[in-house]
């Protein structure tokens, strides 16, 4: 799935030497909020965990040159009368502010909402990270409450704020066409 100026795509082992690159470089932007793989072994963790059946992760690319300049993942996915599962994202510190993230989590929307079929998506962002509630806001996410010591991040149990976006649909399944994620550079 694409726009103009970014596509999203499943992360691949053969992302492994960009992916870490860009983490590296990004660790001061992320490192109070989250904390992505930035070495090999760190990255085979982090495949083993997106190839898991209740876990999905997406590279966004820049259109123009296959740049890798964030990701996305769906985390903890539940079926049944549920159809829900929440978000993790980060960007390359080089791209912050260029709107890719905002392009990417559009698309990854789409996708799961009209292709995984799920019904309610779920962004726990931790208080002072205003960017990223700025973020989710522009793509119609919605403030539904406060978890205290939701995550454990850096070493210590943090709070968050829930954020959430549902499709409405009348019943398990979705009621618009499906969208392919091989429709553009898989």
């Amino acid at each position: 799935m694409s726009t103009s100026r970014v596509y999203i795509r499943k992360v691949r082992r053969t992302d492994e030497t960009e992916f870490i690159a860009l983490m590296r470089e990004s660790q001061e932007i992320h490192e109070p909020w989250i904390s992505p793989p930035t070495n090999p072994v760190l990255f085979k963790y982090y495949l083993q965990r997106i190839n898991r059946e209740d876990h999905e992760g997406f590279v966004i690319c820049r259109a123009g040159d296959d740049t890798i300049v964030g990701v996305i993942n769906i985390n903890n996915i539940v079926r049944g009368s549920f159809q829900s599962a929440s978000l993790g994202y980060y960007v390359g510190a080089k791209f912050e502010g260029e709107g890719y993230m905002q392009e990417g989590l559009t698309l990854l929307q789409n996708y799961a909402f009209n292709t995984l079929g799920l019904h309610r998506l779920e962004a726990n962002i931790q208080p002072e990270n205003t960017r990223s509630q700025n973020l989710v806001a522009r793509c119609g996410f919605v403030k539904e409450g406060y978890s205290k010591a939701f995550l454990f991040i850096n070493g210590a149990w943090r709070d968050h704020e829930r954020w959430c976006s549902v499709h409405e649909r009348r019943g398990l399944r979705s009621n618009s066409g499906a969208i392919s994620l091989h429709q553009h550079k898989v």
